[in-house]
């Protein structure tokens, strides 16, 4: 009887050992080598040597994991043999190691343990818990924990701050780059042109350009057996996961190409700081408001062209079905609209006499009867626009040799004093705010209005006043550019004059030049072309500077310059 009760308890225990970059682990090249793994593993070892009453039974590694929170695929395999009944010790090097959660922390050392039979042991801390807990320890253990506890919530706000700094300083710390970028091998915080992916890059845009659909330029891609950007990534050896990989390869799809279509990136503007999480415990992503996104533009070599983008943005507002045996959008689709009610213009076609004829017709006319078909053949309508878009154009020819034959001098001075008037506007209009400020504080001193009342309406105040004041610098700004010549304000003529020798109308000249086509009949068509206020605007400046400018039935300009003072 009395041999019996000096058996010893024999306890199978769990090595446990955690190593993470995130929660603060690693700060040194000193630190480094301590918290190691392997120098985690050996201290333990050596401990147990002399612990006849230890068997060690596995060893459990959760190497990159923080501290922060016990969903830990190591420490949750240990659980495991714990309620199993394999696992009846568990022997870390610290309490730091075990976790850096105060709440968690305690509760599994003070009742999860104890209750499951659990030994627990953490050697540096010289606690035991089959000695039982002296008086100090009641203390020093949970202070221990919340100390941990303090300190992975400091690094992760130093982390935070430390990112944060990155991003508004232009750095990319994406652990992928897009899709057409790699990191520069000098600078991991670098964008530079992969020069393969980008030309696809430049492809999806040109194809997007020429009227095909997303559907349509990811079945190309495919076709053409262009890898997609997780299998390209895959190709360089880059191991990412996709949880949506439907077969053994991922393709190319729609949504992969829209994704492409949709990112700043490829203009050189670098977006970060989308997401975020609430706390260093909590790391289920939440999104932030598009006003606390980090954007710097200009960061990095563009793909495309900011022009060619802005117009595929525009693309993909409008109404890009495509006919059931094609790929590509009809050239006016989503541009027509109904005169009289402006709802969209949609194409029927119609069989007669063994023949096919394709008409535009009023969409809320065919959906409710509410408004007349306004029906127009989808040839003579394309006909009709390519030709006002040919006198449009040759109006523009001759704008531009007016320009240059008078000097862009005498139309400077008209954009810098119309910029002058709108500077004094904005400028009194931040007046004006911080004299009702002064004026409200004066009514909640009398006590005329509430404190919330004064505090919205100061609020509200103060926002104006900014965005008057932000409108000033920007203005100031464009009078800058003005007077040293780079102002870009006349750069859209040449978008209408590169296509002077037009002969057919196509889907990528009908979206860079056309705004809206409104049809009241097949004899009364109106054409409301892009950048239609700039073309007013000159129109008007040229009066101002001398020109005599008529306009005939045809919508055919007329100037006729005169001297110039």
């Amino acid at each position: 009887m009395n041999q019996n009760r000096n058996i010893k308890k024999i306890y199978h225990a769990a090595i446990y050992v955690r190593l993470s970059k995130e929660d603060g682990d690693i700060v040194s090249a000193n630190k480094r080598e301590s918290n190691s793994i392997s120098n985690q593993k050996d201290l333990i070892k050596n401990f147990l040597k002399d612990k006849k009453d230890i068997v060690v039974v596995s060893e459990r590694v959760d190497d990159g994991y923080s501290g922060s929170n016990f969903e830990r695929p190591a420490f949750q395999m240990m659980l495991e043999d714990i309620r199993r009944g394999v696992v009846d010790c568990v022997v870390v090097k610290d309490l730091s190691r075990f976790g850096r959660e105060y709440i968690d922390a305690g509760k599994y050392i003070e009742r999860i343990f104890p209750a499951l039979g659990v030994r627990f042991i953490a050697i540096n801390d010289n606690y035991d818990s089959l000695e039982g807990k002296s008086q100090a320890d009641e203390i020093v253990i949970p202070f221990k924990n919340l100390i941990n506890d303090a300190y992975c919530r400091d690094i992760s706000i130093k982390i935070r701050s430390h990112l944060e700094v990155k991003r508004k300083n232009g750095e990319y710390i994406g652990a992928f780059t897009p899709y057409g970028y790699k990191k520069d091998d000098a600078d991991k915080n670098k964008l530079v042109v992969d020069t393969y992916a980008a030309d696809i890059v430049k492809e999806i845009f040109r194809l997007k350009l020429s009227g095909m659909s997303q559907t349509a330029i990811a079945n190309y891609l495919n076709d053409q057996g262009v890898l997609s950007p997780m299998e390209y990534k895959h190709s360089l050896g880059i191991n990412i996961q996709d949880n949506f990989k439907r077969h053994e390869q991922a393709e190319w799809s729609a949504m992969s190409v829209k994704r492409v279509l949709e990112n700043e990136v490829y203009i050189g503007t670098l977006i970060q700081g989308r997401h975020t999480t609430p706390n260093h415990k909590v790391k289920k992503l939440m999104d932030k408001p598009e006003k606390d996104w980090i954007r710097i533009e200009h960061n990095h070599e563009p793909i495309v062209t900011e022009r060619e983008f802005t117009l595929v943005q525009r693309l993909l507002g409008l109404d890009t079905r495509t006919s059931p045996n094609g790929d590509k959008v009809y050239p006016l689709s989503g541009l027509a609209v109904c005169g009289d009610c402006g709802a969209l213009m949609i194409k029927r076609d119609v069989p007669a006499g063994g023949k096919v004829y394709s008409y535009y017709i009023c969409s809320r006319n065919a959906a409710t009867k509410e408004c007349g078909t306004h029906r127009i053949p989808m040839e003579k309508l394309e006909e009709t626009v390519l030709e006002i878009l040919k006198i449009h154009i040759e109006n523009i020819l001759d704008m531009k040799r007016i320009l240059d034959y008078i000097n862009v001098v005498p139309f400077q001075e008209l954009d810098i004093k119309e910029l002058e008037k709108r500077k004094e506007a904005k400028v009194q209009e931040v007046e004006r705010c911080r004299q009702l400020r002064d004026y409200l504080y004066e009514d909640f001193r009398e006590g005329i209005i509430s404190k919330e009342d004064y505090t919205e309406l100061h609020e509200g105040y103060t926002e104006k006043r900014k965005k008057a004041e932000e409108a000033v610098r920007n203005i100031e700004h464009q009078i800058t550019e003005i007077l040293e010549s780079k102002s870009d304000k006349y750069q859209w003529l040449d978008y209408f004059t590169e296509h002077q020798n037009i002969q057919e109308l196509n889907r990528t000249v009908a979206v860079e030049l056309i705004d809206q086509i409104k049809i009241y009949d097949k004899k009364h068509i109106e054409v409301v072309f892009n950048f239609n206020d700039c073309y007013q605007s000159l129109l008007r400046q040229m009066a101002a500077v001398g020109c005599t400018v008529t306009v005939d039935d045809n919508g055919r300009v007329e100037l006729e310059r005169k001297e110039v003072v």
